[in-house]
């Protein structure tokens, strides 16, 4: 009778051999706990950017490794030479690595063209701060003889004059 009592599939004959008013409930507990789900978050958004990082950084890595091998194995450093007579070199002929000077040619600004662009915005500064003191003297002498039928001063674009002054002409012509 304990080789039947071991086996799993067997069990229910040792409850018959005990009499039928000595039956057990066979109960299946495979977890060993209760039966629960646990909700985690979900790492796929985790593993999509793991993912796009590696193809945009090899998208950019691969190439760019590429050319530069190239570059440094087939063309190499630029040599010093003699300037002829009356040339001036260009900005970018100061670099003495190739992919140096593609870029301070046909990426970055020159410190010339960065100086002018420079004097242009402090040009522009200028301006503006001339208009406003030129405003506030006109303000001030608004105010201090009283000699206009307006209470402030108020610019007005000529364009605006321009475009009554075309439709008054346009009306004259036509005879109305």
């Amino acid at each position: 009778m304990s080789v039947v009592s071991r086996l799993p599939a067997l069990g229910g004959l040792r409850a018959m051999a005990r009499g039928p008013a000595a039956t057990t409930i066979v109960q299946r507990s495979m977890g060993g706990g209760p039966r629960t789900m646990n909700i985690t978050a979900s790492r796929w958004q985790w593993h999509k950017f793991k993912d796009l990082l590696h193809y945009y950084f090899m998208l950019g890595a691969i190439p760019c490794t590429a050319i530069a091998f190239a570059v440094n194995v087939f063309i190499g450093p630029a040599e010093l030479a003699p300037i002829p007579e009356g040339y001036t070199p260009k900005h970018w002929e100061y670099h003495a690595h190739p992919i140096s000077r593609f870029l301070a040619r046909y990426v970055c600004s020159s410190h010339q063209m960065d100086y002018e662009k420079y004097l242009h915005y402090m040009y522009e500064e200028n301006e503006m701060k001339e208009m406003r003191r030129i405003e506030a003297k006109v303000k001030d002498l608004m105010a201090t003889r009283l000699d206009s039928q307006a209470h402030y001063y108020r610019p007005i674009l000529t364009k605006y004059h321009k475009m009554v002054k075309e439709e008054y002409e346009k009306v004259t012509e036509k005879g109305f």
